[in-house]
């Protein structure tokens, strides 16, 4: 597995974009992948599913990252059962090597960061049972600027992720636009996870790792997760919204309505259940959302039971062509919605 902020999850899976040449002429050419190459692709088992893992440059970018810290975090998530949770990657990003090749051309590990090599790290982090990534550029340089790029034909401008509200909707909203590519093989990226870095507020990291979930992302926490919150952990350990992020049909969530700040997000799942993210855009006014059946898929009179993935219980109400609730600012409301089994027979 490659690096991370090169984003190597991102696959178009039909079109792929492919910015070849010098960044100075900014020529692009589109590789059209045929379907019988893809379904060969997946053969392979790899990307059935988002990945998930952990990625060191949210946090620590080149401060502070070593191989003391990327030990250490992955010792913490096997002990903390985030590891069994799913998050298996970790991600080891920018400034991990000498500024310069060695003598033969191959990038080296920093000396004083990673003293013991790559290889020693990789052989440590698979003892826990996890995988090793490591970043790469298709530059001269990298994004930070401070270790060479892998191909040293082009600059690759980088548009992260910010730990902010504004930051991490826009991210959200981009990434939408391209859902009809996203499948199993192939995933759109957002951007690595912000939950627990402490710009946001426990309501908004609730809904980024909603709308990441729900939008089949690739959830790669960037946080300390050494020494995170309580909250932070019951957020990225939501076993109920993980399962919506790794459900097997594969098909990216969307918004389907749109009315002034609130917004209503839907994605089939497998066993006819249907995943709905009421989101409240508003910085401060509660808004009461309604999800009608032909917004978000469901046939007219089907009723169903709600499941409430944050507040883990399945609501007591059976809803029939419409479901409403008040959701307050910057928040948002989870659920999965189960056709009742006498629909069904």
């Amino acid at each position: 597995m490659e690096g991370y902020r090169g984003r190597p999850w991102t696959r178009l899976p039909a079109l792929l974009l492919a910015c070849a040449a010098a960044a100075a002429v900014g020529e692009c050419r589109v590789v059209h992948v045929g379907e019988a190459h893809r379904r060969s692709m997946l053969a392979n088992g790899l990307g059935a599913t988002p990945p998930m893992g952990w990625n060191s440059w949210n946090h620590f970018a080149c401060d502070g990252n070593g191989e003391v810290v990327i030990r250490e975090t992955a010792d913490a998530l096997v002990s903390t059962g985030l590891a069994a949770a799913g998050y298996k990657y970790v991600n080891l990003d920018d400034c991990w090597a000498e500024p310069e090749r060695d003598a033969k051309g191959n990038l080296a590990a920093n000396k004083k960061t990673f003293p013991h090599g790559i290889k020693a790290l990789a052989d440590y982090v698979h003892s826990k049972g996890l995988k090793l990534g490591i970043y790469s550029d298709a530059g001269y340089k990298t994004c930070a600027k401070a270790q060479p790029g892998s191909l040293g034909h082009e600059e690759q401008d980088a548009n992260d992720i910010e730990d902010t509200w504004n930051s991490m909707t826009s991210m959200a909203d981009q990434n939408e636009v391209w859902a009809e590519y996203a499948r199993p093989g192939g995933w759109n990226d957002p951007d690595m996870l912000e939950v627990g870095n402490g710009g946001m507020t426990n309501d908004e990291y609730i809904v980024h790792f909603s709308i990441w979930a729900i939008s089949k992302a690739p959830l790669i926490i960037g946080c300390d997760v050494r020494h995170m919150s309580q909250d932070t952990y019951d957020i990225l350990a939501n076993k109920e919204v993980i399962a919506v992020n790794q459900d097997p049909l594969g098909v990216q969530g969307k918004k389907v309505r749109m009315e002034g700040s609130s917004e209503i997000w839907a994605a089939p799942l497998t066993g006819y259940r249907t995943a709905v993210l009421l989101l409240n855009r508003h910085a401060k006014d509660e808004a009461q959302i309604t999800a009608h059946w032909d917004d978000i898929g469901l046939p007219a009179g089907t009723a169903v039971d709600a499941r409430d993935l944050w507040l883990h219980k399945t609501l007591d109400a059976k809803f029939t062509d419409k479901m409403s609730f008040n959701v307050t600012p910057h928040a948002a409301r989870m659920f999965v919605l189960t056709p009742l089994k006498s629909q069904m027979d």
